[in-house]
């Protein structure tokens, strides 16, 4: 926990190479989400808010590819290594990520890198599991764009319009919102998939 709240604080010294820096690596490793930093940054300069939100999605998805990688080419050994951390009481925590992101993976394809970019869902996982899984780079490199660009630009445009007065609330925002996005792509997967049969 000490080493982790270190790394946050020499991440915020570097100012904008720092949020890059914390984007990047948290796509593929165990470091706090960038998001903090992001919402500091934005309350520290509003009119700089939309950049700070460029500069973690493209970071971001280039992480997200880094960690396919690892999954392409180092594959299961590396993703319970990275994971091992996760483990508890004899419980192997990588093996039950992995489980769900497999399953995720064969119900809604792509999609599953886009709610786990866009959501609360441990982004990491999904990028390294994709590598492993041998998914389409294509389809995974769009749905990181897109699934990072939309949960970083919310913030940031909503901390640019309201401010500290929203900062108590950000997390019921950033909440619902993602909840009623993922609810509208399952309905419109649905949908196809009943369109396709």
């Amino acid at each position: 926990m000490e080493f982790l709240n270190s790394l946050s604080t020499y991440f915020e010294r570097l100012g904008d190479i720092g949020l890059c820096l914390n984007s990047f690596i948290e796509s593929f490793f165990l470091v706090p989400p960038p998001d903090f930093l992001l919402i500091a940054m934005d309350l520290n300069k509003r009119e700089l808010a939309l950049y700070y939100a460029l500069l973690c999605t493209i970071s971001s998805a280039f992480g997200g590819a880094v960690g396919y990688g690892i999954g392409k080419w180092f594959g299961r050994p590396a993703f319970d290594w990275i994971f091992s951390g996760l483990q508890k009481r004899g419980n192997n925590k990588a093996k039950e990520y992995f489980d769900k992101v497999e399953k995720l993976y064969t119900e809604y394809g792509a999609w599953a890198v886009f709610f786990a970019g866009f959501t609360p869902l441990p982004y990491k996982v999904f990028t390294i599991a994709s590598g492993i899984l041998k998914m389409e780079f294509l389809p995974f490199i769009i749905a990181s764009f897109v699934g990072r660009g939309m949960r970083f630009f919310i913030v940031s445009i909503v901390l640019m319009i309201f401010g500290e007065h929203i900062k108590a609330h950000l997390g019921l925002v950033c909440g619902i919102t993602s909840l009623v996005i993922v609810i509208f792509f399952i309905i419109l997967y649905k949908k196809r998939k009943s369109i396709i049969k």
